[in-house]
């Protein structure tokens, strides 16, 4: 990695170094409201690999966040039934900031400000390695799905939309 590609640690890194998880460090040019087609174009990889981190939350306001492939949506419907909420929505990005501490476009479920339930939807656990993001616009981790469930409190869930 030369010395340009360094990226100054963020709370995701600092959390993965801790944990001893080996993780990939990945950076882009970094697109407003481009999404995962942007990042998974910068960096030559299948969006359905590249995760979305969504800050969401349930009838109670409580937050909550969804790990998405990046090639689909969730259905709030059918993760709030298997959750056993009435309804889920996404959180309003200031609110999300809130939660999570970092800006939206940069959100990571590693290091985040508050401990929140994370939902992952079950076939992302299938891969071998997705890219998620490190903290930061424009900054995505390589990692195996089966290293996240070491460190974090994974419920596997099935609220893909088919596309």
């Amino acid at each position: 990695m030369s010395k340009k590609d360094h990226v100054s640690e963020t709370p995701a890194t600092q959390f993965l170094r801790k944990a001893g998880v080996a993780f990939s460090e990945h950076p882009y040019q970094y697109e407003e409201h481009g999404g995962t087609e942007v990042s998974a174009r910068e960096l030559g990889v299948d969006e359905h690999h590249v995760v979305k981190t969504l800050v969401m939350q349930d009838e109670a306001a409580k937050p909550l966040i969804v790990l998405m492939h990046g090639d689909r949506k969730v259905s709030t419907k059918n993760l709030a039934r298997q959750i056993g909420c009435k309804s889920v929505e996404p959180c309003k990005p200031e609110v999300a900031s809130r939660h999570s501490g970092y800006q939206v476009g940069g959100t990571s479920p590693f290091g985040t400000r508050k401990p929140m339930p994370i939902y992952i939807e079950r076939s992302i656990l299938a891969l071998d390695k997705i890219y998620i993001n490190g903290g930061r616009r424009g900054y995505l981790v390589g990692i195996a799905p089966s290293a996240m469930q070491t460190i974090l409190k994974l419920t596997a869930v099935d609220c893909a939309l088919q596309q």
